[in-house]
């Protein structure tokens, strides 16, 4: 049975690097200095919860069911997933209204479609 390699060092808490790379079928060796995989950082706990939340398709509510957990609890361990994996938006949630509401404006005056105020939401 292959083990999940720890994502930090337990004497310092650094991160760990791959260097050697092992061909399961004939054992040849690659040693290096490789990047690791984003998502090797999570925790057991989390990686569950990510596949979770992949298998319920997003819905937050089909999350609370299957893990028997609240809303809030919900959102919590999401946003410390996204943060984990570096993925948190540089902007605050304030300037994020700010933008989407500049948007919606610019496409009630006609400035845009439809099509294109999709498009400039998405990137928000």
């Amino acid at each position: 049975m292959k083990r999940k390699a720890p994502s930090s060092c337990p004497v310092c808490g650094g991160q760990y690097e791959t260097t050697k790379l092992t061909c399961s079928g004939c054992k040849s060796e690659l040693s290096g200095h490789f990047s690791g995989c984003g998502f090797c950082k999570l925790s057991d706990e989390e990686e569950y919860f990510v596949l979770t939340f992949l298998k319920c398709r997003g819905s937050i509510k089909d999350v609370e069911k299957a893990l028997g957990i609240s809303y809030p609890t919900v959102r919590g361990k999401l946003d410390a997933v996204i943060k984990k994996l570096g993925l948190e938006s540089s902007m605050s949630s304030d300037e994020i209204k700010i933008e989407r509401k500049a948007v919606f404006d610019r496409l009630d005056r006609g400035e845009i479609t439809a099509g294109e105020a999709a498009e400039l939401l998405k990137n928000i």
